[in-house]
């Protein structure tokens, strides 16, 4: 990094998301972008969640956001959104996604955002990355789980084709399809330490952090995804993959970034 750097050279990542309930969802995210290396990291969340993620991660610039219109300042500043974790499919969470179909900037799409996506089929872009696991693809494609795992290559394929962008199609070696690939990239790295709640949270934080210090799409999902899961990697390598927690893989992380 130049050593004349800012933090506004590094990006600012805007995460939606941390329904009633759900707000460490969110919050895992948020972290995710800071130990990536975005330069600042804002989180527009349910109010009650304000206090238990300040006194937990002061880091994150914390917003109650209970109308979509009091995300219009936020997203004028955010250089990157990431939305879906803990987002909830209740009327909030509704709210939230529509008020981010005119965002012009990049996005990482995830969980509940992901099924409010395949609710309303027909949107496609070129810079937002989706992050499905196999439910969630199957709800993308109109499809059931056991088409899904049955051809997890043309699933990845056809997610891209019908939505744009980049996808992640998540599971034992998850697979990256961008446009024009004839085969998804496949990741080789990860282990079974991973199936725990919270990953998926890590992983959207982590694309979110890496495109908002500069890469492409496609970039941004192949590194993170390999950062991702080689951090699992460092972590169950320590203290074993049972009882693995998302929040386990922070240091690695920021570990990985720097080498």
């Amino acid at each position: 990094r130049p050593r004349t750097a800012h933090k506004g050279f590094f990006g600012h990542v805007l995460v939606v998301g941390g329904e009633l309930g759900y707000g460490g969802a969110a919050r895992l995210c948020a972290e995710a972008s800071l130990r990536t290396g975005a330069g600042l990291v804002s989180l527009a969340t349910r109010t009650q969640h304000l206090a238990p993620v300040l006194a937990a991660r002061p880091e994150i610039m914390v917003h109650a956001v209970e109308h979509p219109e009091q995300m219009k300042e936020l997203l004028r500043q955010a250089s990157v959104v990431a939305v879906g974790p803990g987002l909830g499919q209740r009327p909030w969470g509704k709210a939230l996604w529509g008020q981010l179909h005119r965002y012009e900037r990049p996005m990482v799409v995830d969980a509940d955002a992901l099924n409010l996506l395949a609710r309303s089929p027909g949107q496609m872009r070129d810079d937002w990355v989706l992050t499905p696991h196999p439910g969630e693809a199957a709800r993308l494609l109109d499809e059931c789980n056991p088409q899904i795992h049955n051809d997890r290559v043309a699933a990845a394929s056809r997610i891209q084709q019908k939505y744009g962008g980049v996808t992640v199609l998540k599971g034992a070696g998850t697979l990256v399809c961008g446009h024009g690939q004839a085969l998804p990239a496949v990741c080789s790295d990860g282990n079974p330490g991973m199936a725990s709640g919270g990953m998926g949270d890590v992983l959207t934080g982590v694309i979110a952090g890496l495109l908002a210090q500069g890469y492409q799409p496609q970039q941004a999902a192949e590194m993170g995804v390999c950062l991702h899961a080689a951090a699992a990697d460092l972590v169950a390598a320590e203290r074993g993959e049972r009882g693995m927690l998302a929040g386990d893989l922070m240091r690695a992380i920021q570990r990985l970034v720097n080498i």
